[in-house]
Protein backbone atom coordinates (compact mmCIF):
# COMPACT_ATOMS: atom_id res chain seq x y z
CA UNK A 1 0.00 0.00 0.00
CA UNK A 2 1.29 3.45 -0.86
CA UNK A 3 2.89 5.56 1.86
CA UNK A 4 0.56 8.34 0.69
CA UNK A 5 -2.32 6.58 2.48
CA UNK A 6 -2.27 4.99 5.93
CA UNK A 7 -4.87 2.61 7.33
CA UNK A 8 -5.46 1.35 10.87
CA UNK A 9 -8.31 -0.53 12.57
CA UNK A 10 -9.24 -0.18 16.22
CA UNK A 11 -12.36 -1.45 17.97
CA UNK A 12 -14.44 -1.73 14.81
CA UNK A 13 -13.40 1.64 13.42
CA UNK A 14 -11.01 1.85 10.45
CA UNK A 15 -9.08 5.09 9.95
CA UNK A 16 -7.83 6.01 6.49
CA UNK A 17 -5.39 8.91 6.54
CA UNK A 18 -4.30 10.87 3.48
CA UNK A 19 -0.58 11.21 4.14
CA UNK A 20 0.89 13.94 1.93
CA UNK A 21 0.94 16.74 4.50
CA UNK A 22 3.69 18.69 2.72
CA UNK A 23 1.44 18.78 -0.40
CA UNK A 24 -1.76 19.51 1.55
CA UNK A 25 -2.77 15.92 0.77
CA UNK A 26 -3.20 16.72 -2.92
CA UNK A 27 -4.52 13.77 -4.92
CA UNK A 28 -1.93 12.13 -7.17
CA UNK A 29 -1.78 8.66 -8.71
CA UNK A 30 -0.11 6.91 -5.72
CA UNK A 31 -2.66 8.44 -3.33
CA UNK A 32 -5.52 7.24 -5.52
CA UNK A 33 -4.02 3.76 -5.65
CA UNK A 34 -3.57 3.81 -1.88
CA UNK A 35 -7.21 4.79 -1.31
CA UNK A 36 -8.39 2.07 -3.66
CA UNK A 37 -6.25 -0.51 -1.91
CA UNK A 38 -7.51 0.52 1.52
CA UNK A 39 -11.19 0.35 0.62
CA UNK A 40 -10.75 -2.94 -1.21
CA UNK A 41 -8.96 -4.46 1.78
CA UNK A 42 -11.57 -3.21 4.26
CA UNK A 43 -14.62 -4.26 2.27
CA UNK A 44 -14.76 -7.84 3.47
CA UNK A 45 -13.33 -7.39 6.95
CA UNK A 46 -15.91 -8.38 9.54
CA UNK A 47 -14.05 -6.55 12.30
CA UNK A 48 -14.71 -3.21 10.57
CA UNK A 49 -18.03 -1.43 11.05
CA UNK A 50 -17.22 2.22 10.23
CA UNK A 51 -14.51 4.01 8.24
CA UNK A 52 -13.15 7.44 9.16
CA UNK A 53 -11.37 9.39 6.41
CA UNK A 54 -9.01 12.15 7.50
CA UNK A 55 -5.94 14.07 6.36
CA UNK A 56 -2.48 14.47 7.88
CA UNK A 57 -1.10 17.95 8.47
CA UNK A 58 -3.04 21.19 8.17
CA UNK A 59 -5.37 20.33 5.25
CA UNK A 60 -7.96 17.62 4.77
CA UNK A 61 -7.30 17.52 1.01
CA UNK A 62 -6.50 20.32 -1.42
CA UNK A 63 -7.81 18.49 -4.51
CA UNK A 64 -5.87 17.18 -7.47
CA UNK A 65 -2.10 17.59 -7.53
CA UNK A 66 -1.76 20.51 -9.95
CA UNK A 67 1.75 19.52 -11.02
CA UNK A 68 0.51 16.09 -12.07
CA UNK A 69 -2.63 17.60 -13.62
CA UNK A 70 -0.51 20.06 -15.61
CA UNK A 71 1.56 17.20 -17.04
CA UNK A 72 -1.57 15.26 -18.03
CA UNK A 73 -3.66 18.08 -19.49
CA UNK A 74 -2.57 17.43 -23.06
CA UNK A 75 -3.14 13.68 -22.79
CA UNK A 76 -6.10 12.02 -24.46
CA UNK A 77 -7.13 10.29 -21.23
CA UNK A 78 -9.15 12.42 -18.81
CA UNK A 79 -6.89 12.91 -15.74
CA UNK A 80 -9.98 13.16 -13.52
CA UNK A 81 -11.38 9.74 -14.51
CA UNK A 82 -9.48 7.95 -11.75
CA UNK A 83 -10.65 10.46 -9.16
CA UNK A 84 -14.30 10.08 -10.15
CA UNK A 85 -14.09 6.29 -10.08
CA UNK A 86 -12.41 6.31 -6.66
CA UNK A 87 -15.00 8.66 -5.16
CA UNK A 88 -17.80 6.46 -6.46
CA UNK A 89 -16.00 3.44 -4.99
CA UNK A 90 -15.98 5.14 -1.59
CA UNK A 91 -19.66 6.01 -1.89
CA UNK A 92 -20.48 2.39 -2.72
CA UNK A 93 -18.54 0.95 0.25
CA UNK A 94 -20.74 -1.24 2.41
CA UNK A 95 -19.22 0.36 5.49
CA UNK A 96 -20.58 3.71 6.69
CA UNK A 97 -17.96 6.41 6.15
CA UNK A 98 -17.25 9.60 8.07
CA UNK A 99 -15.16 12.47 6.72
CA UNK A 100 -13.26 14.23 9.51
CA UNK A 101 -12.54 17.64 7.98
CA UNK A 102 -10.10 19.61 10.09
CA UNK A 103 -8.85 22.04 7.44
CA UNK A 104 -9.20 22.89 3.76
CA UNK A 105 -11.29 20.54 1.61
CA UNK A 106 -10.98 21.95 -1.90
CA UNK A 107 -12.02 20.57 -5.31
CA UNK A 108 -11.43 16.79 -5.21
CA UNK A 109 -10.98 17.09 -1.44
CA UNK A 110 -14.41 18.65 -1.12
CA UNK A 111 -15.82 15.86 -3.27
CA UNK A 112 -14.05 13.27 -1.14
CA UNK A 113 -15.86 14.60 1.91
CA UNK A 114 -19.18 14.74 0.04
CA UNK A 115 -18.87 11.12 -1.06
CA UNK A 116 -18.57 9.99 2.55
CA UNK A 117 -21.85 9.26 4.34
CA UNK A 118 -21.32 11.77 7.15
CA UNK A 119 -19.15 14.86 7.50
CA UNK A 120 -17.87 16.42 10.72
CA UNK A 121 -15.94 19.68 10.42
CA UNK A 122 -13.73 21.80 12.63
CA UNK A 123 -14.90 25.38 12.95
CA UNK A 124 -11.81 26.47 10.99
CA UNK A 125 -12.46 24.11 8.05
CA UNK A 126 -13.25 25.46 4.59
CA UNK A 127 -14.81 23.86 1.53
CA UNK A 128 -14.49 24.98 -2.09
CA UNK A 129 -14.94 23.89 -5.69
CA UNK A 130 -12.76 26.44 -7.54
CA UNK A 131 -12.82 24.72 -10.93
CA UNK A 132 -14.17 27.78 -12.76
CA UNK A 133 -11.08 29.63 -11.56
CA UNK A 134 -8.96 26.99 -13.28
CA UNK A 135 -10.89 27.00 -16.54
CA UNK A 136 -12.33 23.55 -15.82
CA UNK A 137 -15.82 22.05 -15.57
CA UNK A 138 -16.82 19.69 -12.79
CA UNK A 139 -17.35 16.15 -14.18
CA UNK A 140 -21.06 15.34 -14.28
CA UNK A 141 -21.06 12.62 -11.58
CA UNK A 142 -19.30 15.00 -9.17
CA UNK A 143 -21.52 17.95 -10.01
CA UNK A 144 -24.52 15.70 -9.46
CA UNK A 145 -23.22 14.79 -5.99
CA UNK A 146 -23.04 18.45 -4.98
CA UNK A 147 -26.61 19.03 -6.17
CA UNK A 148 -27.71 15.92 -4.28
CA UNK A 149 -26.17 17.13 -1.02
CA UNK A 150 -26.90 20.88 -0.99
CA UNK A 151 -29.55 21.33 -3.70
CA UNK A 152 -29.43 23.30 -6.97
CA UNK A 153 -29.40 26.79 -5.45
CA UNK A 154 -26.34 26.31 -3.26
CA UNK A 155 -24.66 24.13 -5.90
CA UNK A 156 -24.84 27.16 -8.21
CA UNK A 157 -23.27 29.37 -5.54
CA UNK A 158 -20.47 26.93 -4.81
CA UNK A 159 -19.62 26.09 -8.42
CA UNK A 160 -20.21 29.39 -10.22
CA UNK A 161 -18.36 31.58 -7.70
CA UNK A 162 -15.62 29.13 -6.75
CA UNK A 163 -15.42 30.92 -3.41
CA UNK A 164 -14.62 28.96 -0.23
CA UNK A 165 -17.44 28.16 2.17
CA UNK A 166 -16.56 28.25 5.86
CA UNK A 167 -17.65 25.48 8.22
CA UNK A 168 -20.59 27.36 9.71
CA UNK A 169 -21.96 28.21 6.28
CA UNK A 170 -21.39 24.61 5.18
CA UNK A 171 -23.50 23.46 8.13
CA UNK A 172 -26.26 25.95 7.29
CA UNK A 173 -26.60 24.65 3.74
CA UNK A 174 -26.45 20.98 4.70
CA UNK A 175 -22.95 20.33 3.46
CA UNK A 176 -21.75 19.02 6.83
CA UNK A 177 -23.61 17.34 9.67
CA UNK A 178 -21.77 18.79 12.63
CA UNK A 179 -19.30 21.61 13.36
CA UNK A 180 -17.18 21.59 16.51
CA UNK A 181 -14.16 23.53 17.79
CA UNK A 182 -10.98 22.29 16.15
CA UNK A 183 -9.58 20.81 19.36
CA UNK A 184 -12.77 18.74 19.83
CA UNK A 185 -13.07 17.38 16.29
CA UNK A 186 -11.16 14.13 16.75
CA UNK A 187 -13.02 13.21 19.93
CA UNK A 188 -16.39 14.07 18.38
CA UNK A 189 -15.64 12.09 15.22
CA UNK A 190 -14.55 8.94 17.01
CA UNK A 191 -17.41 9.16 19.52
CA UNK A 192 -19.80 9.14 16.57
CA UNK A 193 -17.85 6.35 14.84
CA UNK A 194 -17.85 4.15 17.93
CA UNK A 195 -21.56 4.77 18.45
CA UNK A 196 -22.29 3.69 14.88
CA UNK A 197 -19.92 0.73 15.20
CA UNK A 198 -22.08 -0.54 18.04
CA UNK A 199 -24.97 -1.04 15.66
CA UNK A 200 -25.70 -4.33 13.89
CA UNK A 201 -23.41 -5.03 10.94
CA UNK A 202 -26.21 -6.30 8.71
CA UNK A 203 -28.33 -3.27 9.59
CA UNK A 204 -25.58 -0.83 8.69
CA UNK A 205 -24.91 -2.53 5.36
CA UNK A 206 -28.61 -2.83 4.57
CA UNK A 207 -29.36 0.81 5.39
CA UNK A 208 -26.52 1.98 3.16
CA UNK A 209 -27.75 -0.25 0.34
CA UNK A 210 -31.29 1.10 0.74
CA UNK A 211 -30.14 4.71 0.51
CA UNK A 212 -27.99 3.99 -2.52
CA UNK A 213 -30.87 2.19 -4.22
CA UNK A 214 -33.19 5.12 -3.49
CA UNK A 215 -30.85 7.44 -5.39
CA UNK A 216 -29.92 4.96 -8.12
CA UNK A 217 -32.11 6.54 -10.82
CA UNK A 218 -29.54 9.32 -11.09
CA UNK A 219 -27.24 6.81 -12.83
CA UNK A 220 -29.63 6.71 -15.79
CA UNK A 221 -29.24 10.42 -16.60
CA UNK A 222 -27.61 10.89 -19.99
CA UNK A 223 -24.60 13.19 -19.87
CA UNK A 224 -22.44 12.44 -22.92
CA UNK A 225 -22.91 16.01 -24.16
CA UNK A 226 -21.81 17.38 -20.79
CA UNK A 227 -18.80 15.06 -20.80
CA UNK A 228 -17.85 16.52 -24.17
CA UNK A 229 -18.06 20.05 -22.73
CA UNK A 230 -15.89 18.99 -19.79
CA UNK A 231 -13.28 17.49 -22.12
CA UNK A 232 -13.29 20.58 -24.32
CA UNK A 233 -12.73 22.81 -21.30
CA UNK A 234 -9.96 20.57 -19.96
CA UNK A 235 -8.05 20.83 -23.25
CA UNK A 236 -8.66 24.55 -23.71
CA UNK A 237 -6.05 27.30 -23.56
CA UNK A 238 -7.95 28.75 -20.60
CA UNK A 239 -7.51 25.53 -18.61
CA UNK A 240 -3.79 25.47 -19.33
CA UNK A 241 -3.62 29.11 -18.25
CA UNK A 242 -5.72 28.52 -15.14
CA UNK A 243 -3.58 25.68 -13.83
CA UNK A 244 -0.35 27.51 -14.73
CA UNK A 245 -1.54 30.66 -12.98
CA UNK A 246 -2.46 28.71 -9.84
CA UNK A 247 0.98 27.10 -9.74
CA UNK A 248 2.62 30.50 -10.32
CA UNK A 249 0.34 32.13 -7.69
CA UNK A 250 -1.00 34.83 -10.01
CA UNK A 251 -4.35 35.88 -11.44
CA UNK A 252 -5.20 33.95 -14.61
CA UNK A 253 -5.96 35.71 -17.88
CA UNK A 254 -8.87 33.87 -19.52
CA UNK A 255 -9.63 34.46 -23.21
CA UNK A 256 -12.56 32.11 -23.75
CA UNK A 257 -10.63 29.70 -25.91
Amino acid sequence: MADEVLCTVDDGVATITLNRPDKRNAINTPLLEGLRGCFNDLEERRDVRVVVVRGAGRAFCSGMDLNELSRKQSAEVDPETGVTAMLQRIEQSRHPTIAMVHGAAFAGGCELALHCDLRLAADIARFAMPLARLGLIVPFPLGRKIVEVVGPAYAREILLTGRPVDARRAYEIGMVHQVVPAHELEAATYALARSMAGNALLSLAGIKATILRATSLREKIEHADLDAMTTRARKSADALEGVRAMLEKRTPVFRGE
